[in-house]
């Protein structure tokens, strides 16, 4: 199950609201607000998977303990395809518009 921590650390890291969470996960604000604070007593398992799942689809990963090296639980951002163009030695006449 993600924690608190990692929640938090997700809506920065993607730089979302947590009123955008709630819309995304389908989780009450006030109790996205209490996950986050560690006073989530009404949390249900469900409520973590939906916050997951919509991170997730946001742009994040979690990560287990160890997973990514030495060190507790985590997450990182998703690799997102890079549309910088052409490098110059791709450049040729045939590719001119």
């Amino acid at each position: 199950m993600i924690t608190p921590a990692q929640i938090r650390a997700a809506r920065a890291m993607l730089d979302i609201t947590i009123d955008r969470l709630g819309q995304e996960s389908g989780v009450p604000v006030l109790l996205i607000l209490q996950i986050e604070s560690s006073k989530g007593y009404d949390a249900t398992p469900q409520h973590y998977a939906a916050l997951k799942s919509a991170l997730e689809h946001l742009g994040v990963i979690f990560l287990e303990p160890g997973e990514a090296g030495p060190g507790g639980d985590g997450l990182r951002l998703v690799a997102r395809a890079s549309d910088d163009g052409m490098r110059p030695e791709q450049l040729t006449a045939a590719n001119d518009d």
